[in-house]
């Protein structure tokens, strides 16, 4: 005999089944949306630097060493320092049209330090990397290894034909008590960027890509889940991106894995996760920019992280060099106008 369901039990099956249909559904947008990312990724350790590639290495300890070890501590608690690591960036930015970008804070004069080379196109690519450190902290991770890669990025490309106009610029004051605030350098910036009518069509921002770990378990995440998507070991560098900067991350993301030599994951998500929205390229989404964050994911890696032990000594160098060589395949190709 054919067993009779009750309309109440056909229902509740009905709803069943679209609930897990509708998740399925969901899932597979979230994954091609926010995780789904092109090229293929490089699977393999490190190789060792070339002859060529070690000058850039020094090139970059040097930076780090000046920033995160002499000069250390740089905000508006330390004045004098963050001063002379203004000085020293727009020094260290021979060969650009460079100009300080001023505005007065607690009495204050401080500086976004800008270098451009105006390309045939109005179009402008921007790369950026906050130069203060936080209180109690040298900052050589957070951030001198980002603004380590801009200087050594702009004295490889310096000389580079560009149709777009090539930007770099160190920030100001992007950490706590100045984070996500009207008083954040890149935000004062990224608003007179937006006053002037400027068409910034890529931001790429910096931020503390210095820390490497093949240990298992060494990489954490800011929500749950994602461990189960994403790498547990912390020997990969990241490219994050908010949900309307999702072209301009697939297209740095594939050009960095073609030329890469050290694996990289990317991910764009809405920007309440923690972690997302951190850095320089959440001010030029406030002006309505696209951007996305280079990094090596700070606070969910780095064991020192604003701390005073953040210094020249905790980075990995090599691996580093190998970032700054597939972000500068990634520049080439984002100033030139091929699609």
């Amino acid at each position: 005999m054919a067993m009779i369901r009750s309309p109440r039990t056909r229902r509740r099956r009905t709803l069943r089944v679209a609930f897990w249909a509708g998740l399925v559904i969901f899932l597979f947008v979230a994954w091609a949306v926010m995780i789904r990312m092109p090229g293929q990724n490089y699977n393999r350790p490190v190789p060792p630097l070339t002859a060529e590639e070690k000058p850039l290495r020094e090139q970059l300890i040097a930076h780090v060493r000046k920033l995160g070890g002499e000069i250390g501590e740089r905000n508006l608690a330390h004045f004098p320092r963050l001063e002379a690591a203004a000085q020293y960036i727009e020094d260290q930015l021979s060969g650009w049209k460079v100009r300080r970008d001023s505005y007065e804070l607690q009495g204050k004069t401080c500086h976004n330090i800008e270098a451009e080379r105006p390309g045939t196109l109005s179009e402008i690519v921007l790369i950026g990397a906050h130069y203060d450190s936080v209180p109690g902290s040298p900052g050589a991770n957070d951030n001198g290894s980002g603004v380590a890669a801009l200087l050594a990025l702009a004295h490889r490309l310096k000389n580079q034909p560009n149709e777009k106009t090539l930007r770099f610029v160190a920030f100001v004051n992007e950490e706590p008590g100045f984070f996500q605030t009207r008083a954040m350098g890149s935000y004062v910036y990224a608003g007179r960027c937006r006053e002037r009518a400027e068409r910034i069509v890529a931001m790429i921002s910096l931020e503390t890509i210095g820390y490497f770990s093949d240990q298992p378990g060494s990489q954490s995440y800011p929500a749950p889940g994602l461990g189960l998507i994403y790498p547990r070991t912390g020997n990969f560098i990241g490219f994050v991106a908010n949900l309307k900067s999702r072209a301009l991350l697939r297209a740095a993301l594939d050009e960095f894995r073609r030329q890469a030599q050290i694996r990289s994951e990317g991910a764009a998500m809405p920007e309440f996760i923690p972690g997302v929205s951190w850095s320089d390229q959440w001010s030029f989404w406030q002006h309505g920019y696209p951007g996305i964050m280079v990094t090596d994911t700070a606070p969910f890696r780095y064991p020192y992280y604003h701390t005073a032990q953040d210094t020249p000594d905790k980075l990995d160098y090599d691996s580093m060099t190998k970032v700054v060589l597939g972000m500068e395949s990634v520049i080439r190709r984002l100033v030139s106008n091929t699609p």
